[in-house]
């Protein structure tokens, strides 16, 4: 590898667009060398705005390079998989957006690939929603400051599939999004950082309102088959019950919750706000002060780089946290025998 790092991306959404090519381009020795985007037209405007050196007619294109080092896959889960094992194999480092695949199977051809190239880094986007509370939670988890954990509370609700005239956008449409189901993954993989136990899924209840909706790219009238709304009852190996609860059809403001249950104590995560409060035996509730150096914020490109050029571990997020998750959501789709993808 040359001194520079050339960088190629593949999909340039709303996300590279705003995180990862500028983050990228603000590193000293990082080079964004090529872009495919879905067309000619939006990989050069992509190019233009970031000053990209070249664009691709396709993402093979870019994998197969010789003067690209790593891959930026800013795709939507649907191709995170074969692009990719194909960079792996191309001898490029990965940085792939999450949802990890979209499906089980995919996520371990992943995890599979990234084990057979050990030499290269392979890191999926984490969730971003408490990259400056985790210390601080994790402390006050390990410290025994709750007790004995017993019960976990996720609450994320919002409006976004309320409107029946709605277009079904991509996270609806299993062919692009695969199992993943609202933001279920994600939020799951904020509890993996918290909890390194094993947990499994007990029960799972879900709702479509709207059966059918206009496709946002065809135009067409389709069945909407991926939940409007999920409950899910799991369980961690050391006993805590999950309690989890996602929705998009609640209207007004939403709710963006996180409670840890313990026998001395309540940890509550105002996820919106980026707060905590804790609360004890008499019932009061007082905030936490985070401090300032253990809010770790984002650092994703810059971990990106800092692993490929000194080989520090991946730990947000690994492959193997991926297959993590994406285990969790295969368990919940299973339990949701009336869908069919």
């Amino acid at each position: 590898m040359s001194s520079s790092i050339r960088v190629g991306f593949i999909g340039a959404g709303a996300n590279t667009r705003l995180r990862h090519l500028p983050g990228l381009a603000e590193i000293d020795g990082v080079d964004l060398s090529m872009v495919a985007n879905r067309s000619e037209a939006s990989s050069r405007a992509v190019a233009e705005e970031f000053g990209i050196t070249r664009i691709a007619p396709d993402w093979k294109t870019v994998v197969e390079d010789p003067e690209i080092d790593a891959v930026c896959i800013g795709t939507w889960p649907y191709m995170h998989a074969e692009i990719s094992i194909a960079a792996l194999k191309e001898g490029k480092h990965v940085l792939t957006e999450a949802r990890m695949a979209s499906s089980l199977g995919e996520a371990r051809a992943m995890h599979a690939a990234s084990l057979a190239h050990p030499d290269l880094v392979a890191q999926i986007v984490p969730s971003p929603f408490t990259l400056d509370l985790d210390s601080t939670v994790e402390g006050l988890i390990e410290t025994g400051t709750l007790g004995e954990v017993v019960e976990v509370f996720i609450d994320h609700s919002h409006g976004a599939y309320v409107d029946p005239d709605g277009l079904m956008t991509w996270r609806q449409d299993p062919h692009y999004s695969g199992i993943n189901m609202l933001t279920m993954g994600i939020y799951h993989e904020v509890i993996q950082r918290w909890f390194p136990d094993a947990c499994s899924v007990e029960h799972v209840t879900s709702g479509i309102v709207q059966k059918e909706r206009v496709h946002w790219e065809s135009g067409l009238v389709q069945s909407v088959i991926i939940p409007d709304y999920v409950h899910i009852i799991g369980r961690l190996e050391r006993g805590a019950v999950l309690n989890y609860h996602f929705s998009g059809i609640e209207t007004g403001l939403g709710r963006n919750l996180i409670k840890i249950v313990g026998t001395q104590g309540t940890l509550r995560i105002d996820v919106q706000n980026a707060e905590l409060f804790l609360s004890g035996d008499d019932g009061s509730e007082q905030p936490i002060v985070v401090p300032l150096e253990q809010r770790r914020g984002w650092q994703v490109e810059a971990d990106f780089i800092d692993s490929i050029r000194n080989g520090t571990p991946v730990e947000l997020s690994s492959f193997g946290e991926g297959l993590r998750y994406m285990e969790f959501t295969d368990a919940v789709y299973q339990r949701l025998t009336s869908l069919s993808y």
